[in-house]
C-alpha cells in the first residue's frame, strides 16, 4: 500500500492579505485547501491560521508549517513590519498544534518560490547569457521594498533574507539629488524604500509637483483622495493623460533599475535578477522600454557583466506562498 504523503501548511503575510494553504508534502506539492484573510481584520497570524483550520477537514495531521512575514528575524522574534505584530517563533508549534514551524522573511519566502514557477509565470526583460548559472537575487517593490539573495552551491539555490530595501538611497543624477534633498526635509534619512515602492511613487510625484517640475491635474488630485495614490499615478501615466504622472513613473523606473543592478552586483547574480512584489507586473510595458534597462546597465566598467544577467519579472502573485510551502517541504526532508 502506498504511503499517504504528509500534509504541510504554508502562509504568506505580505501586503494587506494573509494567504494560507494546505499542501501535500511531496515533490508535486498539490494544494488541498486554501484561503485568504484581510490581515487588518485580525490580531495575529495564529488567529487567522486557527480560523482557517477550523473551517476545513484534514485526512491526516499537519506535519510542518512555514510562513513568510515582512520583517527581520531577531532572536527568534519576527516583527511584522506591515502590521506591528510580534511573532514568537518558538511558541508557534504549541499554539498551532503543528510539530515543526518556520517563519521566513517574506522575500526569503519569495526566493524559495522561484523554483516552483513555470515559464509562463515570468516575463523576460533581458535574456542575458542563457548558459549563466550562479547566485540569484530578488527585488520586490510593493507596499515597501523587499530584497533577498539566493546562494548557488553548485547543486541548488539556498535563499537568504536581507533588509537591503532600507539601505541609503543613492542618487544617480542631478534630478535624483534634488529628490533626495526634498525627501530629507521630511524623513531625515532616506532609504531606497522611500523611492522604490508604492510610497516612493507618491513621494516622487509630490517632489515633482512641489518643485515646479509639473502641473497637477484636478482629476488626478481628486482621485488620489479616494484611491491608492500610486495606482492613480500609474493609471494616468499609462493612458498619457497626465504629464506629471508620466514624469513620476519615469523617475521611479530609473531608480528601480539602478537599485536592481546594485543588488545584482552585491550578490553577483549571474543566475538571474528577479523583480517581484506587486508593482512590476502592473508596469510591465513601462519596464520593457529602454529606460529601465539603461538605468540597470549604467554601472560604468561593470556594464559588460550586467549585460550577461537574465532579468525577469515574476507574474505569479502566489510566489511567496509557494515558497513557504517549499520551505515546509524541506523541513520535512531534513527531519527525516
Amino acid at each position: 500500500m502506498n504511503e499517504v504523503p504528509p500534509l504541510i501548511l504554508a502562509g504568506d503575510l505580505g501586503g494587506t492579505n494573509f494567504r494560507v494553504a494546505v499542501f501535500r508534502g511531496d515533490h508535486e506539492m498539490s494544494r488541498v485547501h486554501s484561503a485568504k484573510f484581510r490581515s487588518s481584520d485580525h490580531s495575529s497570524v495564529e488567529e487567522m491560521v486557527r480560523l482557517f483550520l477550523d473551517g476545513i477537514s484534514l485526512e491526516t495531521p499537519l506535519m510542518a508549517a512555514s510562513f513568510g512575514v515582512p520583517g527581520p528575524n531577531v532572536g527568534g522574534v519576527v516583527k511584522a513590519s506591515n502590521l506591528g505584530w510580534s511573532i514568537q517563533i518558538n511558541a508557534l508549534p504549541k499554539l498551532l498544534a503543528i510539530p515543526r514551524v518556520s517563519v521566513l522573511n517574506d522575500l526569503e519566502s519569495t526566493a524559495y518560490g522561484l523554483s516552483a514557477l513555470r515559464e509562463s509565470d515570468l516575463a523576460t526583460l533581458q535574456v542575458g547569457s542563457i548558459t549563466s548559472v550562479g547566485n540569484q537575487c530578488v527585488i520586490a517593490p510593493g507596499t515597501g521594498l523587499g530584497e533577498a539573495g539566493l546562494f548557488w552551491d553548485g547543486h541548488r539555490h539556498t535563499p537568504w533574507a536581507c533588509e537591503g530595501g532600507h539601505a541609503d538611497f543613492a542618487p544617480t543624477d542631478e534630478l535624483q539629488h534634488d529628490l533626495l534633498t526634498y525627501l530629507r526635509r521630511e524623513y531625515g534619512r532616506v532609504s531606497f524604500e522611500r523611492v522604490v515602492s508604492g510610497m516612493g511613487i507618491t513621494n516622487i510625484y509630490r517632489f515633482l509637483r512641489d518643485t515646479g517640475r509639473g502641473d497637477e491635474k484636478t482629476e488626478v488630485a481628486e482621485s488620489m483622495q479616494r484611491e491608492d495614490a500610486a495606482a492613480v499615478i500609474d493609471r494616468h501615466a499609462a493612458d498619457g493623460s497626465c504629464p506629471l504622472c508620466q514624469k513620476t513613473m519615469d523617475l521611479f523606473v530609473q531608480a528601480l533599475g539602478a537599485e536592481c543592478s546594485n543588488m545584482a552586483l552585491k550578490t553577483m547574480a549571474t543566475g538571474g535578477v528577479f523583480l517581484g512584489g506587486g508593482i512590476p507586473p502592473k508596469i510591465i510595458d513601462l519596464l520593457r522600454r529602454p529606460l529601465f534597462l539603461e538605468s540597470f546597465l549604467d554601472k560604468g566598467r561593470l556594464r559588460p557583466l550586467l549585460e550577461t544577467l537574465p532579468i525577469k519579472v515574476v507574474l505569479n502573485d502566489e510566489t511567496a506562498l509557494l515558497g513557504a510551502a517549499r520551505n515546509a517541504f524541506r523541513i520535512l526532508e531534513n527531519a527525516g
